[in-house]
């Protein structure tokens, strides 16, 4: 027996003639057979598409007794991928235009196998590329992005599923492109023999300006009070949307490729549609700028405050930082072949940007307010929750073939339609913290003796292993346990003749309290009178 595994293969040696996007290697072909294996289809021919030598991904379109369809392997984790395959179903299922998922003899939406996960879709045909070089397309692209982010709100990822979330990230986003354009001025002042150093200088000082000025005006706006919202509200972003993953189809613009899918404000997908393709048309337009917002909000209203978040990604120097980036990998060859042209066309669109920009700011009165009151103190938790937490993610163990020859069947992964769901007291990605007046109290029992009572001062008692420390007296005892390796830290401090018990994870509370209770015991020599909550 042997542990298949579907590993990247962007670094194998081809025959002559073959590019790694056209190719698979035969242990992959074989594991596609194999899932093949496991739907209600007959399959005539098999054609490879595209695949992601880098990653380990690929799509095939099939032929089959029930028409073309799409066979594709995903290259992220199986626990991340079945967050995507459970957004991708919601979809179809709220009526959004994606690929309807196709469910195995077993009634399950996906395979894993070769520790990938393995989809089977409809193929969706006709299906072409809108223009881009008049504005009918971009609106009819910018339509069909927001009907694709009205659809996916309310989504709740499946148990087990590894959630995706950028919602909460943009002050970091911003601070991670400062500190990169800070790089390029050392790699500038590194290679300074290069003539093409000066116009990075120069370059990296007016866009690092820039940044600092729109982040501390980031800082300033209702972003806060946005994501206090929570995820679900917000919906899910496609982060690689753009005029391939977007094509005119039957009745409409199609979705395609919802791999990368993740919480997120929405309109971070529409900043990178309007950005990307003002680049790429070497102006900034506000007649196009205008009409792609006019149709995105038509599809999905937008808000005043929407709108300013919309101006302030706009405003960031995004482009400079996506064409200058490759600097960090190879300084010397960059800046020696590519460096000059692209700066000279991006430092080139600076004037029309502003003066875009300057036009469109007065444009957020046109939107009603959306009226967000909550902070997030208000909110349960206010920043995305480990991977580790419970509900969060599910070891599924790897697919076990055995050798090459003997036939076999892969493991098929549970059924989404219907899979095992934690308590729902609360939603299965939110964790509650205590409030003021919803604490845990223990009584310790003071220690008995004959001998006269000594004061708190003269009795001391520690014990420091496994980060735990006790001080005694004779009438009250506080303990507190410090934070040890990567556990969660719970403290226990003085509060009248009872102990006062702060919990920072819930999912981990009632463990940690038993064992709380045997050490108080132990370390005392007697036994506790257990715990109990306080009545009002």
């Amino acid at each position: 027996m042997s542990d298949v595994r579907i590993v990247p293969w962007a670094d194998q040696i081809l025959p002559a003639g073959v590019v790694h996007e056209q190719y698979v290697p035969p242990e992959v072909d074989a594991i596609a057979q194999q899932v093949i294996a496991q739907y209600d289809m007959e399959v005539y021919d098999k054609t490879l598409i595209t695949s992601k030598p880098d990653k380990g991904g690929a799509i095939w379109k099939i032929g089959t007794n029930k028409g073309n369809r799409s066979l594709k392997v995903l290259h992220r984790t199986p626990q991340r991928s079945l967050y995507s395959i459970g957004a991708q179903d919601y979809l179809v299922n709220a009526g959004a235009r994606v690929p309807a998922l196709i469910p195995t003899k077993d009634g399950n939406l996906y395979v894993e196998a070769g520790d990938k996960s393995w989809i089977v879709t409809e193929w969706v045909e006709p299906m072409v590329p809108v223009s881009k070089i008049d504005l009918e397309g971009a609106i009819a692209l910018c339509y069909g992005l927001g009907e694709f982010h009205r659809h996916s709100k309310g989504y709740v990822p499946p148990y087990g599923a590894s959630k995706s979330s950028r919602l909460f990230r943009w002050p970091k986003y911003y601070e991670k492109i400062i500190a990169k354009i800070g790089w390029f001025r050392d790699i500038a002042k590194l290679y300074s023999h290069m003539p093409s150093s000066a116009n990075l200088l120069s370059a990296v000082e007016l866009f690092e300006k820039q940044a600092r000025d729109i982040a501390s005006r980031f800082h300033d706006s209702p972003y806060s009070r946005m994501i206090a919202e929570g995820e679900p509200f917000w919906g899910l972003v496609h982060q690689d949307y753009g005029w391939s993953n977007g094509q005119m189809g039957p009745e409409g613009i199609w979705v395609i490729d919802l791999d990368g899918v993740a919480y997120d404000l929405p309109i971070r997908d529409l900043r990178k549609l309007i950005t990307s393709t003002m680049d790429d048309r070497g102006v900034w337009d506000t007649t196009w700028i205008r009409g792609m917002i006019e149709a995105y909000h038509h599809a999905n209203p937008i808000d005043q405050e929407t709108f300013e978040i919309l101006w302030l990604d706009m405003a960031f120097p995004n482009e400079f930082y996506k064409h200058v980036k490759e600097i960090v990998f190879d300084p010397q060859t960059f800046m020696q072949n590519q460096l000059d042209p692209i700066l000279a066309r991006v430092t080139a669109t600076e004037s029309s940007k502003w003066a875009a920009l300057s036009d469109l700011e007065e444009d957020k009165w046109n939107y009603k307010s959306g009226n967000y009151t909550k902070e997030l103190s208000d909110v349960p938790f206010s920043f995305p929750l480990s991977d580790a937490l419970p509900g969060d993610k599910l070891i599924v163990p790897p697919l076990i073939l055995p050798d090459p020859g003997q036939p076999t069947q892969p493991v098929t992964a549970p059924v989404i339609a219907d899979p095992p769901r934690a308590p729902q007291k609360a939603p299965a990605t939110v964790i509650p913290l205590p409030r003021a007046g919803d604490k845990i109290f223990m009584r310790i029992p003071k220690k008995r003796s004959k001998r006269k009572k000594r004061s708190s001062k003269a009795v001391s008692r520690r014990k420091t292993r496994s980060g735990l420390r006790i001080v005694g007296s004779s009438k009250k005892t506080r303990l507190r346990i410090v934070r040890s390796s990567k556990k969660t830290r719970l403290r226990i401090v003085r509060s009248s003749k009872k102990t006062r018990l702060k919990k920072t994870s819930e999912a981990s509370f009632k463990l940690r309290k038993r064992k709380l209770v045997k050490k108080a015991a132990r370390l005392t020599k007697k036994r506790p009178l257990g715990l109990r909550k306080k009545t009002a």
